[in-house]
């Protein structure tokens, strides 16, 4: 039996991506990556490749193909491109876990493929259990497939949980940096930058959770994934800001004790959790020292200034489809602002617009979750046309 497990990295140029081939190339003798995937970043995809050499190298880019097959062909290494060719991946035998670290929507169709085929998920794509959290719980119930989440937020709560009894849990906790405008007021929100918003004080990210992180809807979106990761209904998760990013969430019990998860704001914690079965792998890499810290602050989360954390009990409360169309407008207003097309405020209002516009669906399929978020992308890219327009 091969020692090694083999892993899927979904999303390898990102900054998961990046960080979780660090640790699988600290640990050699445990994990080998096995497949390799990215969006357009060819460039940084060959270079992984001819370091790690995969078995196989998918870029979703299909026009990048050429580029990405004459590299890698004079390796060995098989090359191919496309939504179904990382979809397709994900049943292969020399696949044992899949790190899904790709950004929004495009995570859920390989997710569910991985189900299915009954592979280990290491999860870092939230949007997969927001859009279509339900639907996710369904085919988990009927696989040997496991989620352990990468979220550091949520790998907490699942540390917390370990030898514990669900009935024993009365509330999740789940902490917030407070992001970059945490101490703006809500005047100056309106004439906030792409550089403000990107200028996070404690995570180092990739942009478009940056933005999410900025606006808050990132701990919607979480409250949202732990709702149907954990089974927690949505009156016993809450949001607690705390400025420090070292408490990383915490579970209240029956009997009146709270468990947290502490450690510096790094993600290789959480992604080396993961990748070794919720298991402790020793590490070199520099960890806590709560005597470099004077306090630690936590806070009720200003709704009036982020009213977008409450997406999070609207979606859950109206179900069906309305998550997905929330998560689809977020991704065309982030990208419509950090394009310089829309304000900062113009986020929120792109995401209302949309959620008025894409007709409700109460108990959706695969199939209508993904007519779902074409409509819904449609829509608020309209919306965000129209306000870029009368911008200029």
């Amino acid at each position: 039996m091969d020692p090694q497990k083999k892993i899927a990295v979904l999303g390898s140029t990102g900054s998961i991506g990046v960080q979780t081939l660090d640790i699988i190339a600290e640990y050699p003798d445990r994990f080998r990556a096995t497949v390799l995937v990215a969006g357009r970043n060819v460039e940084l995809l060959i270079s992984q490749a001819r370091q790690h050499r995969p078995n196989l190298a998918v870029i979703a880019d299909e026009s990048l193909y050429p580029t990405l097959r004459d590299a890698l062909a004079p390796l060995g290494i098989e090359t191919a491109a496309g939504a179904d060719a990382i979809t397709d991946a994900m049943e292969r035998d020399d696949v044992d876990t899949v790190v899904t670290a790709t950004v929004g929507y495009s995570g859920l169709a390989p997710t569910l493929r991985a189900i299915d085929a009954g592979k280990q998920i290491a999860l870092a794509n939230k949007e997969t259990m927001v859009v279509a959290g339900e639907l996710v719980t369904r085919r988990l119930d009927n696989s040997p497939s496991r989620i352990i989440p990468v979220d550091s937020e949520h790998s907490a709560i699942y540390q917390c949980m370990a030898g514990e009894e669900s009935s024993t849990v009365k509330k999740l906790l789940i902490t917030a940096s407070g992001g970059p405008f945490r101490t703006r007021s809500i005047d100056e929100l309106s004439i906030v930058t792409v550089r403000d918003a990107l200028a996070h004080p404690n995570w180092s990210m990739g942009a478009k959770i940056t933005i999410d992180s900025a606006t808050m809807l990132n701990k919607a979106f979480e409250i949202i994934e732990a709702r149907w990761l954990f089974g927690i209904t949505p009156d016993r998760i809450e949001a607690v800001v705390h400025p420090q990013s070292i408490v990383h969430s915490m579970v209240e019990f029956t009997d009146g004790s709270v468990k947290a998860q502490l450690g510096i704001p790094d993600m290789h914690l959480p992604i080396r959790y993961a990748l070794g079965d919720a298991s402790r792998l020793a590490t070199n890499r520099p960890g806590l020292r709560l005597q470099d810290y004077a306090r630690l602050e936590f806070f009720r989360p200003d709704t009036e200034k982020f009213p977008l954390i409450n997406m999070a009990y609207y979606a859950l409360e109206r179900g069906g489809n309305t998550a997905c169309v929330i998560n689809a407008a977020n991704e065309i207003a982030v990208d419509a602002f950090l394009h310089e097309r829309i304000g900062y405020l113009d986020i929120q209002r792109t995401i209302e617009s949309t959620l008025n516009d894409v007709p409700f669906i109460a108990s959706p399929g695969y199939d209508d979750y993904v007519a779902t978020n074409t409509l819904a992308r449609r829509i608020a890219e309209e919306h965000t046309k129209s306000r870029f327009d009368k911008k200029r």
